[in-house]
């Protein structure tokens, strides 16, 4: 069964992380100063930040080892609970989406009395099935990334939410941080699509050269949902080279808009030409003239007639003469053969024979 998965077109997802460092006011001026870039380029956007329950996530033996950076970042960020919901208030507030990365289950369940809208998956848990059951309970739609995951663990995580009709996004990700540009990987976004048909497929990328090329090609690919990391600049705290400033993400936005307007058409139908393109391969078409005098009722064929530019306003064109046509009027030599003087399908077709009628000169 197909689900629907609207929530995630074109959905651009800003990973505020923990890039806050457990300080309030910088979180919510990574909200205004990002939410000001969504705006002025009308696109829908959920700010992330990332939980954890952590007095219970890291193993009390474990709490002072400041060897470990994954344990002293997570506690140099700590947060509380009163001043997530001052964040979530301030998302809302200024027009994007407020979403999480819950860690562990109680944060799971924090997300829940967010009332968050989108619960993203890491690409370290997805196959951590504790938690990834946990997600599944609330029926949110979800974000999974898939940096170094087995081909094993994506079906079984697609097949997974498809059971349970959750809408699912899945984003090809590479776990490098910074990724360099020969591995991003770009083509994994069209293995992604033809194994998984029913899922939208996004890109979540960690480079730090280009704010354009990437998502530009990901979106001729196919990907809809995009994720970049961000944060601001100053100088008391560090800044990681894959995460983004405001006016980058604002050169990001504006690739994608380019790179939408140059894809133009899905790929799943044909396009409807353009009227000035219509126009101008008319000039290029040649029309069907008299190769001698012709008489009524003759039954035309190649040794009748012959092509030659200019096409002339209601003139039969190559596209549309065929052997068998019965000449409905006398036609002199060199004469145009006009739409009304053969007995022919097209005739007969208001909306045919008007256009014939509007091309050439």
């Amino acid at each position: 069964m197909t689900i629907n998965r609207d929530f995630f077109e074109e959905l651009f997802v800003l990973e505020m992380a923990n890039n806050h460092w457990g300080n309030l006011d910088r979180a919510l001026k990574i909200v205004a100063d990002f939410s000001k870039v969504v705006r002025f380029n009308n696109v829908r956007a959920t700010i992330k930040f990332q939980l954890r329950d952590v007095d219970n996530f890291i193993h009390r033996d474990f709490r002072n080892r400041k060897d470990i950076r994954y344990i002293q970042k997570t506690l140099d960020t700590k947060m509380s609970r009163e001043h997530f919901e001052i964040i979530v208030d301030a998302i809302e507030q200024s027009g994007c989406i407020p979403s999480a990365t819950p860690f562990d289950e109680a944060s799971v369940d924090f997300c829940e009395k967010l009332e968050l809208p989108l619960i993203k998956i890491a690409s370290s848990d997805i196959n951590d099935w504790f938690l990834i059951e946990h997600i599944a309970k609330t029926r949110k739609p979800v974000i999974a990334s898939s940096g170094g995951s087995s081909l094993k663990d994506t079906d079984d995580l697609v097949t997974f939410f498809a059971n349970r009709k959750i809408p699912l996004a899945l984003n090809h990700c590479v776990s490098l941080y910074p990724t360099e540009d020969d591995d991003l990987q770009i083509n994994q976004i069209d293995f992604l699509k033809k194994r998984y048909p029913n899922n939208t497929i996004g890109f979540s990328t960690h480079e730090y050269h280009d704010w354009e090329t990437s998502i530009a090609i990901a979106y001729a690919k196919g990907a809809r949902t995009f994720e970049r990391h961000i944060d601001i600049e100053t100088e008391s705290l560090p800044f990681s080279p894959y995460c983004s400033l405001p006016y980058q993400i604002d050169l990001w936005f504006k690739a994608f808009r380019r790179a939408k307007a140059m894809c133009g058409y899905p790929g799943t139908v044909k396009r409807t030409p353009l009227s000035e393109e219509s126009k101008y391969l008319d000039t290029l078409v040649r029309g069907v003239y008299a190769k001698k005098d012709l008489k009524r009722g003759d039954e035309l064929n190649e040794k009748d007639l012959y092509l030659a530019i200019p096409l002339q306003k209601g003139q039969i064109s190559c596209r549309e003469i065929m052997n068998g046509h019965t000449l409905l009027v006398d036609l002199k030599q060199d004469t145009p053969l006009m739409i009304d003087q053969i007995d022919t399908p097209y005739a007969y077709a208001p909306e045919l024979k008007k256009s014939i009628y509007h091309r050439g000169i």
